[in-house]
């Protein structure tokens, strides 16, 4: 990165943490959850153990690495933490220790030295929200992808054009009014100042209820709308450089919505236009693109990259469904589908605003109320039938799938691998 860009996260690290909070909460991220790397970047068989090694990139003030090294702690993993500021580095090492934990490596060097740093491969690399910041971005790819592992999976973030035209707006703003040299502490002042008096009208005081940062703290600002070195991409852009540039397989998911924010059908509310079914005979590629236009929120790209397809499939009679990311049961959900009396009932989802007609199947009731985290697909569909319900393996998977990839389309279903299989 460019010496501006390093400057700033000496003087203002970023996010603002505090180590002494570490004995008080975890912060969690949503790309590091072991279940999510799981499902998305191993097929739901992601061995953590056994040698497991996790780079987090870019790793600034430790968010990533302290979750990874805590959901870690009881294994053999390794995490190495990698920055280029010094005082970032530091602020993590500090909450690393404040829990305890013996399991990361810090390395205070740029992401774009991993060639010569003989670190060695990794299973899994973090780098949220680092490529966007460098001069060239695909140079800074083309080191994550020389240290991971064959196999391995990446989590990754970069901005996203469309969510942050406001932020793109007033960034160019600050650069017209403010300048780009002189004294940060001057600068931050006079940034707050001209917030004071933009008029209602601006594009990013229309979507104040997208942007925070500027709010929080200094590091917030300055990371939001004073950043020397800063771009974003749109669907269209981001699927042009990884899967047509680098051959990369691409799986979604903003955060605490999942890929659902790029699906036109789930973002049309529960009677959609006739318009829908065009839409959705597109190749996903077209149809996320204009998802992305359609809600027209979508701040930064979230997504799992891998070198070939590797998230957990639907249809694998031997992989566990199990709920994720809130507290669903499925006696709740039976009773929810099943009071539509076999008629498509309507899914409010008040956490990610989704509102979505869905069928429920023949046995969608029977199905989804077996599921515990620990029966199989095989062990469910036998208890279905065992209830009364005949049919294949395969009609019990086609019965149930709009309510799957509703429920797995904003990561509240995932898939794992039995333990009886380990």
């Amino acid at each position: 990165m460019s010496d501006p860009v390093r400057s700033q996260y000496e003087a203002l690290p970023y996010p603002t943490r505090d180590p002494a909070e570490e004995k008080q909460r975890l912060l969690r991220t949503w790309l590091d959850d072991l279940p999510m790397i799981s499902h998305y970047g191993f097929g739901g068989r992601a061995p953590f153990g056994k040698g497991f090694r996790a780079l987090v990139a870019g790793g600034g003030t430790g968010d990533a690495t302290v979750y990874l090294a805590e959901q870690l702690r009881a294994t053999d993993a390794e995490i190495v933490h990698l920055d280029f500021s010094r005082t970032s580095l530091e602020l993590a090492r500090r909450r690393v220790e404040a829990r305890g934990l013996a399991n990361v490596r810090f390395v205070h060097e740029s992401l774009l030295d991993l060639p010569k740093l003989d670190l060695g491969r990794f299973h899994y690399i973090n780098s949220v929200g680092v490529l966007h910041h460098l001069p060239d971005p695909d140079e800074g790819l083309r080191a994550l992808l020389g240290s991971l592992d064959e196999g391995g999976a990446m989590g990754l973030m970069v901005y996203g054009t469309v969510g942050r035209a406001g932020v793109y707006q007033m960034q160019s703003l600050m650069r017209l009014a403010i300048g780009e040299e002189g004294e940060l502490r001057k600068r931050i002042a006079a940034a707050k100042d001209l917030l004071g008096v933009v008029p209602a009208s601006n594009w990013f005081m229309r979507g104040g209820d997208l942007y925070s940062d500027h709010r929080v703290s200094d590091a917030g600002l300055v990371d939001l709308l004073l950043h020397p070195q800063d771009r974003g991409y749109t669907v269209e852009e981001l699927f042009a450089w990884l899967e047509d540039g680098h051959g990369l397989h691409l799986e979604l998911t903003d955060v605490q919505n999942g890929r659902s924010a790029y699906l036109p059908h789930l973002r049309m509310g529960p009677k959609p236009p006739k318009l829908v079914e065009r839409i959705r005979a597109m190749p996903l590629r077209r149809q996320c693109a204009i998802g992305e236009l359609l809600t027209g929120k979508i701040q930064t790209h979230s997504f799992y990259a891998t070198r070939t397809p590797s998230a957990a499939r639907y249809g694998d009679v031997d992989l566990v469904p199990f709920f994720f990311h809130e507290p669903l049961d499925g006696a709740q959900l039976a009773r929810f589908l099943a009071s539509g009396r076999g008629q498509p009932v309507v899914l409010d989802h008040r956490y990610t605003g989704l509102s979505v007609t869905v069928s429920p199947g023949r046995h969608g009731p029977a199905i989804v109320q077996q599921i515990d985290g620990k029966r199989s697909w095989r062990e469910i569909f036998e208890v279905v039938r065992a209830g009364g319900a005949s049919a294949s393996d395969e009609e019990f998977f086609r019965d149930f799938a709009p309510v799957y990839e509703v429920l797995n389309s904003i990561d509240r279903v995932l898939l794992k691998q039995s333990a009886k299989s380990d």
